[in-house]
């Protein structure tokens, strides 16, 4: 197997293709066209988040069996072009949930206790006990939408504290001791925080509008450490100024190009980003909520074993 590496991971990744016989070449700089030209030569390819592998580039990848993708999710994968094609696809949510659980419970916390407030205020000599008064996690209702890898991570974290936790999935039956699963009108009754644990598709593209925050009967906190498109953040600024959301964390944001990155995008800020990066309620972080030093070890094993497991 000759295996190409576009991006840089953790170096176990290599040795232990090495150890299993695999010829890895790595070329991190590399333009899309130039690989392009030369994936033909390759079995495997290894990637996060460079560049999309769309049909185009798949169309040339004539002699590849496996894309390694070392991150949650495959959407910069043209994923029904590849399966056609015969290609097997190893990404890695189970490397990355317990630090996006923890990421999110942190956000939570943060945002319920005013910490990121009441931290710019002190640091400015403003001394405000009574405007930063917080918000017990205990006795509410945590409602998480997507209950795969990380949703389930999210829900064990729960368990320390006296939450009723619920989730919804498209999926029926996914409910386990952590959480029970209900329908969309219920976690929408119910749900006092929200978090998001699902996959960039077309369902889920701007799922959070206006008409969604406005069914929820209760104002509610949200969380979103999944993908920033599945949140219209113009609509989210609507909420937040009607109170309706009470606070936002947010590790991905809607302009995040497929490379997870802003690139030129602060020359042109949106006017609703505008609003975000200024709100006392809300809690912005550079989509790192599964980006550990022990998360980027374990989402390089969980490839490994992966291919391992269908190609040895």
């Amino acid at each position: 197997m000759k295996v190409l590496h576009i991006d840089s991971n953790h170096p176990l990744l290599i040795e232990q293709f090495s150890e299993l016989g695999f010829e890895n070449h790595e070329d991190y700089k590399s333009t899309k066209e130039e690989i392009e030209r030369k994936i033909h030569q390759y079995d495997g390819l290894v990637i996060r988040s460079r560049f999309p592998i769309d049909e185009g580039f798949l169309d040339k990848a004539t002699n590849l069996k496996f894309i390694g993708r070392v991150g949650a999710g495959l959407e910069n994968i043209a994923t029904k072009c590849a399966r056609e094609k015969g290609v097997f696809l190893a990404n890695a949510p189970e490397g990355n949930r317990n630090a996006v659980a923890e990421h999110a419970l942190g956000m939570l916390l943060s945002l319920m206790n005013n910490m990121n407030k009441a931290h710019r205020e002190v640091r400015k000599g403003k001394w405000d006990r009574e405007g930063n008064r917080g918000v017990e996690l205990d006795g509410k209702t945590v409602g998480i939408i997507g209950y795969g890898n990380t949703g389930k991570a999210f829900a064990k974290k729960l368990q320390g504290f006296d939450v009723e936790i619920i989730c919804y999935d498209i999926i029926g039956g996914v409910g386990d001791e952590n959480a029970r699963q209900v329908g969309i009108l219920e976690l929408q009754q119910k749900s006092d925080v929200i978090s998001l644990h699902i996959p960039q598709t077309e369902l889920s593209i701007g799922m959070v509008n206006i008409a969604f925050i406005e069914a929820f009967q209760k104002p509610f906190w949200l969380l979103n450490t999944a993908r920033g498109k599945c949140v219209v953040t113009e609509d989210l600024v609507e909420g937040l100024k009607s109170g309706k959301v009470l606070g936002a964390g947010l590790d991905v944001l809607e302009y995040e190009k497929k490379s997870f990155d802003f690139g030129d995008f602060f020359l042109n800020k949106p006017q609703p980003f505008k609003y975000l990066r200024k709100a006392k309620n809300v809690l912005l972080t550079p989509h790192v909520a599964g980006w550990t030093v022990e998360s980027k070890q374990k989402l390089a094993q969980t490839i490994v074993d992966k291919i391992k497991a269908e190609f040895c």
